[in-house]
């Protein structure tokens, strides 16, 4: 059954009711629609010694055998999800999906591991590798800056005894799985002789970190 309206200021609550039944089973999906494209990393290397897909694998195995917890971990699973479909901006695509599941240093983590890890190649291009010295006073600094040095710029070795997709597979069910921070996503919908919703997008999200 689908809501009836055209237009939203046509519809009913029970209209909502039914969009909050589908939207939720769509949700239960996600998993498998990020392996899904993480998997369209495989194949192509972009000229690196290893693809896409098994240096996400080895980033997060890495991160893993460090110690680095279960979020972070996922963290380095996901990080370069995002070259598929925006290859100039990936880090952005990571960060998004990430965002409503993840603690805001682990966020901004990914959201600027791009420039980060120029520290190792911006010189190559007449750039300034120290450009993320600039943020040497934010909380997340000392993270991104290991994310990047120990486990991400290592990442190309195609001898490296790299764990599999299905390994991580659990973790990224549970972190994934669980409930978007502050009521992220679809509201309740309350019954017609409650208060009026405030609407739809009511997102009330975790300050992103500057």
């Amino acid at each position: 059954m689908n809501a009836t309206f055209t237009r939203f200021d046509h519809s009913q609550a029970d209209d909502w009711r039914e969009i909050d039944l589908h939207f939720r089973d769509y949700r239960e999906g996600v998993v498998d629609r990020v392996v899904a494209h993480l998997l369209r990393l495989e194949g192509d290397t972009h000229g690196y010694p290893v693809d896409r897909y098994t240096h996400c694998l080895q980033t997060a195995t890495r991160a893993e055998r460090a110690g680095a917890d279960e979020e972070t971990v996922v963290c380095a699973l996901l990080h370069d999800i995002g070259d598929d479909l925006a290859p100039d901006n990936h880090a952005e695509i990571a960060a998004a999906i990430l965002e409503p599941f993840v603690d805001p240093l682990n966020l901004w983590m990914i959201r600027h591991h791009e420039l980060f890890q120029g520290y190792h190649y911006r010189h190559f291009y007449g750039l300034d590798r120290h450009a993320r010295d600039d943020y040497r006073d934010h909380p997340a600094y000392p993270r991104t800056v290991r994310f990047c040095d120990e486990w991400d710029q290592t990442s190309f070795d195609p001898d490296y005894d790299t764990l599999t997709l299905a390994h991580f597979r659990p973790a990224l069910e549970r972190v994934l799985g669980r409930p978007p921070f502050e009521g992220a996503g679809l509201p309740e919908v309350r019954n017609a002789s409650a208060e009026p919703s405030p609407g739809i997008d009511t997102r009330n999200r975790h300050p992103k970190s500057t």
